[in-house]
């Protein structure tokens, strides 16, 4: 099914003051505590569960909202949930899941690889369930995505660039060099540009990559790969997704297309992508949440789950398409 997204012309910039690992992604300061608001169900709770997330984004925000939906819905009125989030700064992470190992949490979902990194480095006794991450055995989390071997498990957004690569050629047929920017700081990001230059250059295109450090970079990094590529393709780097109406201020009237990799890119700016359901990310987090806390299953043996090829949703921005020139009905 083929999801179109028509997206107001002066929706504001969301995120734009964020840095990779500086500023907050909402463009005021963290607090010292980097808290967002907390819940819990009336009465008391058997369960306490830490939720730790990265920054605000729409993805990983569906991804937290599906988790705690799932879970109060195998769990009614059994879970307090202390949720925080980071604002994109890495030093909070850690701050967060301290506090949550202090305070005793049953359970720690983790929103984000270094959200994860932060839980596994402050605790090897307190589960630890992850989502919004690419590659956990790519980055160092677990042993082997098969069987984690530590108290993390958890939920991939891996996507297969195979899947992108055939929008590009049917959305850019001339297209012959590809960029690819990204957060020099998000490894996750780094792990998917090295494997979509792999695959586009199997597929004979020339790949171009780009990095930046801070947000602020990201306009003048854009504006020089836009002169030199014919197209891009942006994999789920978080500070990329949080800024994508500056991506598309400057890709659109450069005449270039977006291949995203994530549905919340092309809802905000880019042009298609075959899209990972954030939200059944975080509830798939929850069940295997909801067998630690209640059957006892060990994180170590829990192998982590990515969603499979037919999970994955079409997702067109018909307007950034109608401004290019495009037309999408080659995808029908």
């Amino acid at each position: 099914m083929k999801k179109l997204i028509s997206i107001l012309l002066s929706a504001a910039l969301a995120c734009g003051l964020a840095a990779c690992g500086g500023a907050s992604s909402s463009g005021a300061p963290a607090s010292g505590s980097a808290a967002s608001a907390a819940s819990a169900p009336q009465g008391e709770a058997a369960y306490t569960v830490g939720i730790c997330q990265l920054m605000e984004h729409e993805a990983l925000d569906s991804a937290t909202q599906g988790f705690k939906d799932k879970l109060e819905e195998l769990l009614p009125g059994q879970v307090a949930f202390n949720e925080q989030n980071a604002q994109g700064e890495t030093t909070n992470c850690a701050t967060i899941v301290t506090k949550f190992v202090t305070d005793g949490v049953d359970l720690i979902m983790a929103n984000g690889t270094n959200a994860v990194k932060a839980a596994k480095e402050a605790t090897g006794e307190i589960p630890v369930v992850g989502t919004s991450v690419t590659s956990y055995e790519g980055s160092g989390l677990v042993d082997s995505d098969d069987a984690p071997g530590a108290n993390v498990t958890g939920t991939s957004d891996y996507n297969p660039v195979t899947n992108q690569i055939e929008l590009l050629k049917a959305l850019a047929p001339d297209a012959q060099t590809i960029g690819i920017v990204y957060c020099s700081g998000e490894e996750n990001s780094q792990i998917q540009a090295d494997e979509a230059k792999a695959a586009l250059e199997a597929e004979g295109y020339t790949v171009e990559l780009y990095t930046f450090a801070e947000t602020s970079e990201m306009s003048t990094v854009f504006t020089q790969a836009a002169s030199e590529v014919d197209a891009f393709y942006e994999p789920t780097d978080n500070l990329v997704a949080a800024n994508m109406e500056l991506v598309r201020s400057v890709t659109v009237p450069a005449g270039k297309v977006v291949i995203c990799a994530e549905g919340g890119m092309v809802e905000n700016g880019g042009l298609a992508s075959y899209a990972v359901d954030y939200y059944s990310l975080g509830q798939a987090a929850a069940e295997q949440a909801y067998e630690i806390l209640t059957e006892g299953s060990d994180p170590a043996a829990m192998p982590i789950q990515v969603m499979s090829t037919d999970q994955l949703e079409l997702v067109v921005n018909e307007e950034v398409a109608a401004e290019l020139g495009i037309d999408t009905s080659v995808l029908d």
